[in-house]
C-alpha cells in the first residue's frame, strides 16, 4: 500500500439550507473539510495509506475533525493539538441563478498560528511515496508560507512525488501574495492542478490569442508553464460550465508529455453539494498516476470522480474507485439491482 502525506487546515463548515440566506438562518449544517484532507479521504477510499499533517485544537471540535478523518480512514498521527480555535466557513448555498457564498472566519486558527519547529518532515516522509499540498495552505500565515517550501525540498530530498494544487482564493491573499509564494514553491512541484486564470495572474504568462479554440488556449498555457518549470510533469485542471448553480457542464483536461488529453462532458443536474469538486478532481488524478493508468483513463476517471462527488453532501469523496470504475463503465442514471 502506497503512502501518501497531505499537508494543510482542517475546516469546520457551516452551511445554510437551500433556500436561505446565512443573515437569516436560524439553523446550519456541519460538515467537517479542508482543500488537502479531501485530497486524502478520496485517496484513503481508493485504497491508499494516507496520512495528515495539520493542527487543531485540544478541544471537542477538534476531536470530531480528528473523528472525520479518522472514519475515512486517514492517519491523525502527525496532526498536533493546541492552539486556540478551528478554522471556519459558512457556506450560503446557492440555489437557481444565484450563487453560493463563502464566509471566512479561519484568522488564529490552531494552523494558522503554527511555529516552524513543530513539525518534522524528515521523519513523516519516511516510507512515502506522494505528497499533497495546495496554495490554501501558504496562504494562512508566513509561517505555513515558509512551512509549505520546506515541505515541498524535504519531499524531493527523500524522492517523493509532489502534487500542487495551486487553489487561488481571493478572500485570503492577492494575486500578487500568491504569485510571490507560488513561484519558489513550484520549482519542487511534478504534478500542478492548474488552468488559466493561474497561468495569466499568477504565472505572468501572456493571454493566449482570443481567436484559439479553448482546447488550443489551454494547450499554450501548459506549454508556456513547462517552459518555465520543465520539472513539472503532468498539469491538470477542469473547465465547468455553469448553467445554475444547480446544473453544471464539467470537463477534464490532463497535460502530459506535451499532448492534452479531455474527458467527456458530464452533465450534472441537479448539484446538491458542489464543495470539494476539484478536490475529488485532484485526488482522481493522483490515483491515475500512482496506479500507472494511461493519460486517457486518468482524466477519464478523475472527472467521473468529481461529477459524482457532486452528488453528496459534505466536502469529502466517499466512493471507492471500484463505484467510480463502475460509473465510468456503465453511465449515470441506471438502477443497480
Amino acid at each position: 500500500m502506497k503512502k501518501v502525506v497531505t499537508f494543510g487546515e482542517i475546516l469546520l463548515r457551516l452551511s445554510t439550507n437551500v433556500g436561505e440566506r446565512l443573515l437569516q438562518a436560524d439553523q446550519l449544517q456541519l460538515h467537517y473539510g479542508g482543500a488537502e484532507a479531501n485530497v486524502g479521504i478520496s485517496l484513503s477510499n481508493f485504497g491508499y495509506d494516507v496520512n495528515m499533517v495539520s493542527k487543531l485544537p485540544a478541544n471537542a471540535l477538534g476531536d470530531a475533525a480528528l473523528r472525520h478523518l479518522q472514519s475515512n480512514g486517514v492517519k491523525v498521527d502527525h496532526v498536533l493539538r493546541g492552539g486556540e480555535r478551528i478554522g471556519t466557513y459558512y457556506l450560503e448555498s446557492g440555489i437557481g441563478e444565484r450563487s453560493a457564498v463563502v464566509t471566512y472566519d479561519r484568522k488564529h486558527s490552531s494552523i494558522a498560528d503554527i511555529k516552524e519547529d513543530e513539525i518534522d518532515f524528515d521523519s513523516i516522509f519516511e516510507g512515502a511515496t506522494l505528497f499533497h499540498v495546495t496554495g490554501i495552505t501558504p496562504a494562512l500565515s508566513p509561517v505555513l508560507s515558509e512551512l509549505t517550501l520546506v515541505a515541498l525540498k524535504k519531499a524531493k530530498e527523500h524522492g517523493l512525488m509532489t502534487s500542487f494544487d495551486m487553489n487561488y482564493r481571493a478572500k485570503l491573499w492577492s494575486q500578487k501574495e500568491a504569485a510571490d509564494a507560488i513561484k519558489p514553491l513550484l520549482d519542487y512541484v511534478d504534478i500542478c492542478s492548474c488552468g488559466e486564470l493561474d497561468a495569466v495572474h499568477l504565472l505572468g504568462i501572456p493571454e493566449a490569442d482570443d481567436r484559439l479554440q479553448e482546447e488550443e488556449k489551454l494547450a499554450y498555457y501548459y506549454e508556456h508553464i513547462q517552459a518555465l518549470y520543465p520539472n513539472i510533469q503532468f498539469m491538470a485542471s477542469t473547465n465547468r460550465e455553469v448553467l445554475s448553480s444547480t446544473a453544471n457542464r464539467l470537463r477534464g483536461n490532463l497535460y502530459v508529455d506535451g499532448a492534452l488529453y479531455r474527458s467527456k462532458v458530464h452533465h450534472i443536474e441537479p448539484i446538491v453539494d458542489r464543495v470539494g469538486g476539484g478536490d475529488a478532481f485532484a485526488a482522481g488524478i493522483l490515483h491515475g498516476i500512482l496506479d500507472g493508468m494511461s493519460p486517457n483513463e486518468t482524466i477519464t476517471y478523475a472527472t467521473a470522480a468529481s461529477a459524482l462527488k457532486h452528488t453528496i453532501h459534505g466536502d469529502s469523496n466517499i466512493f471507492s474507485k471500484e463505484e467510480i470504475h463502475e460509473f465510468v463503465e456503465n453511465g449515470s442514471g441506471k438502477i443497480k439491482r
